[in-house]
């Protein structure tokens, strides 16, 4: 469906001085992180930029207003118990941030705007740096991501850094769970108080990455974690989905895949600050220096990303641990001349604007199927779709046909 085209359109709608509300329930305003006061059941948007500070700095003001007693005492618990560094209120946070109930939702997005304010406070007391380093990392299954994940994460322990773990997997279509529970194949880390595992469930979403997993980062880093390591399951659409969230992202790769590994070279390893082959020991040692050989070779003939980093190819051994200092050293490096250039500051504004539309488009497709203008005409249209007698791009447009007709 062309829900983006269709976003274009809503300057227009606004111009009229329509109703927000109209086209959007408070549920779905709420879920893409706005300040909707639950005291104005209609909230009239201003085509004047003045009138739509105004409304928003009024919507601010009214937004912890809203709460029940109860709720802010909820608010208040966690959002203290965070920055104090508990676990526990981190792991109820990130638990209200993931709930689907649209109450709930509210109070999470009240949470999270001060956890956020939070966070300004502390960067501008670090001088305006980063409070934390965001690393996405992904890679084939086998690759061993949840061997040196543990590895990685004891040694940045050990060194006095906090690390979190969120582990994106695939939802279960029957218990709506996570399948791969990393969480127990990381027995030493997730003992470790100064870690933090988090499987993270993708409840069908594309991509395997959700809106929460951006929020979550967010607590996390409130939380006192400066480091926070994001795995995807597999190489697919996930790990363009973990690269607009994240400071570097990482392929961790097996010595010896053979030519399964050639769709990666092109799709994914654009995206890769750091190429890791792993286990690189024993008798794999000579198979993982072919692999280096070929992707360094490989990775010459991609364009530049960044004006002072060019992506490194290693070998490592999450087993013997030999390489994850180098590599730790290498990350260093990466985050220091991003950091010193300015391409990192202006990297996390780019991504901040980017959730903000994948919000849009996400919330957007959700009431669009549930508006009672296509409703109805969905079924009907995806049953002739089905036996060809309408195409896809016909019966997609007669809906949102259907949908702008009704606003």
């Amino acid at each position: 469906m062309r829900i983006p085209s269709l976003l274009m359109g809503f300057p227009r709608y606004f111009s009229r001085r329509t109703y927000f509300m109209n086209f959007v329930s408070r549920a779905d305003f709420l879920c893409i992180g706005s300040l909707a006061s639950v005291h104005h059941c209609r909230t009239e948007w201003m085509c004047s930029s003045n009138g739509l500070r105004r409304e928003l700095c009024q919507q601010a003001e009214q937004q912890i207003e809203g709460l029940s007693d109860r709720e802010q005492r909820l608010v208040d618990r966690l959002y203290n118990g965070l920055i104090q560094g508990h676990r526990a209120c981190l792991a109820e946070a990130i638990t209200l941030v993931e709930s689907t109930q649209s109450r709930k939702k509210k109070v999470a997005q009240v949470l999270l705007q001060k956890v956020l304010s939070y966070h300004r406070e502390q960067e501008k007391l670090n001088q305006g740096k980063p409070l934390a380093f965001r690393v996405g990392l992904s890679g084939p299954p086998g690759a061993g991501k949840s061997t040196f994940i543990e590895c990685f994460g004891k040694m940045l322990t050990e060194r006095k850094h906090k690390v979190s773990v969120l582990a994106v997997d695939p939802s279960s279509s029957t218990s709506g769970g996570s399948l791969l529970g990393d969480k127990t194949r990381m027995t030493e880390l997730s003992r470790d108080m100064n870690a933090y595992i988090r499987p993270s469930p993708t409840s069908g979403t594309l991509g395997g990455v959700t809106r929460t997993t951006n929020e979550a980062i967010l607590l996390c880093e409130g939380g006192g974690y400066d480091v926070v390591l994001v795995e995807t399951v597999g190489v697919g659409q996930s790990e363009f989905a973990v690269a607009d969230m994240v400071d570097m992202f990482i392929l961790l790769l097996p010595p010896a895949g053979g030519d399964e590994l050639q769709g990666i070279k092109r799709g994914i390893i654009e995206m890769a600050d750091l190429v890791a082959i792993n286990k690189a020991d024993g008798d794999l040692v000579v198979a993982a220096r072919r692999i280096q050989a070929e992707y360094i070779s490989a990775m010459k003939l991609l364009r530049k990303r960044s004006k002072v980093w060019r992506p490194k190819v290693m070998r490592i051994s999450a087993k013997t641990g030999e390489g994850i200092s180098d590599m730790w050293d290498k990350m260093t490096e990466f985050r220091d001349l991003m950091l010193t250039s300015g391409e990192l500051i202006a990297k996390r504004r780019k991504q901040q604007k980017v959730w903000m539309w994948n919000l849009i488009q996400e919330n957007m497709l959700e009431h669009f199927r549930s508006h009672l203008a296509v409703k109805d005409k969905i079924p009907l249209l995806e049953e002739k779709v089905l036996s060809g007698v309408l195409s896809p791009g016909l019966a997609a447009d007669l809906l949102l046909k259907a949908f702008k007709d009704s606003l």
